[in-house]
C-alpha cells in the first residue's frame, strides 16, 4: 500500500518515542525531545499525539497485540493440557513484568488515573481483542477437555490471578523484580490451579 507523508511522519515519531524512552525514560522525554529525534516539527507531533501519554497507550497495545493476540500459538490436542497452557501464561507474565511495558504502564495509569472513563475504554480496547488464550482456551473447550460456561470470565480469571502476582506489585514497586524461576513457578501454578477447576475427565 502507498505510504502518504503523514504516515511516514507518524511512524517516525512512534519510532523516536521508542527510542527515547529506552534512552531517557518516559517521565524524561519531552515532545520538544521527540520532534528533534524523529527530524518533525513539534506541531507534527502534536497533530498526530496530542499528549505523550497517548503515544504511551499507543505503544502498550502494540506491545500486547505483538506478545499476547499476533503471535501464532495453536491448541495441540494429543499434547497435555497442562505444558500447553504454562506455556501460554509464562509468556504474559514476561510481557507484564517487562520493564518496557511497566514503565509505560505507570505512565499511563498516573495520567488516567484521575480519568476513570477513558482508563475504562482504554482497558476494554485491549480486553477486547481476542488473544492467544482466547484462543487456546476456546479449542479446548471445543475439544471437550476443558468445561467452559463463560469464555470472557475464565480469560479474565486467568489473567487477574496473573497480574495479582507478576504486574500490580511490580506496577507500585511493591515487589521486586521476579526473576526466571518465580515466573516458571507461577506460570505452572496457576495452570494448575486453572486446570484443576475447568479440566474434565477427557483430559485426564
Amino acid at each position: 500500500m502507498n505510504r502518504t507523508r503523514s504516515d511516514i511522519k507518524r511512524d517516525a515519531i512512534i519510532c523516536a518515542a521508542k527510542q527515547a524512552f529506552q534512552t531517557y525514560g518516559v517521565a524524561g522525554t519531552s515532545m520538544d525531545k521527540l520532534a528533534e529525534i524523529a527530524q518533525v516539527s513539534k506541531r507534527t507531533v502534536y497533530n498526530h499525539f496530542p499528549s505523550k501519554e497517548v503515544i504511551v497507550m499507543h505503544l502498550i497495545r502494540s506491545l500486547w497485540h505483538k506478545c499476547m493476540v499476533s503471535i501464532p500459538v495453536q491448541y495441540e490436542p494429543d499434547t497435555a493440557l497442562e505444558p500447553q497452557l504454562t506455556r501460554l501464561l509464562r509468556a504474559e507474565i514476561e510481557l507484564v513484568t517487562g520493564e518496557e511495558y511497566l514503565e509505560l504502564a505507570r505512565v499511563a495509569f498516573g495520567y488516567l488515573f484521575y480519568n476513570p472513563d477513558r482508563l475504562r475504554d482504554e482497558v476494554d480496547q485491549l480486553t477486547a481483542q481476542e488473544t492467544v488464550l482466547h484462543r487456546w482456551i476456546k479449542a479446548a473447550s471445543e475439544d471437550e477437555k476443558l468445561h467452559i460456561t463463560d469464555l470472557a470470565y475464565s480469560v479474565k480469571e486467568l489473567s487477574s490471578l496473573i497480574k495479582g502476582h507478576c504486574f500490580w506489585p511490580q506496577l507500585m514497586k511493591m515487589e521486586p523484580p521476579l526473576d526466571d524461576s518465580n515466573k516458571d513457578c507461577i506460570a505452572r501454578c496457576t495452570a494448575q490451579l486453572f486446570l484443576s477447576h475447568y479440566a474434565t475427565a477427557l483430559a485426564q
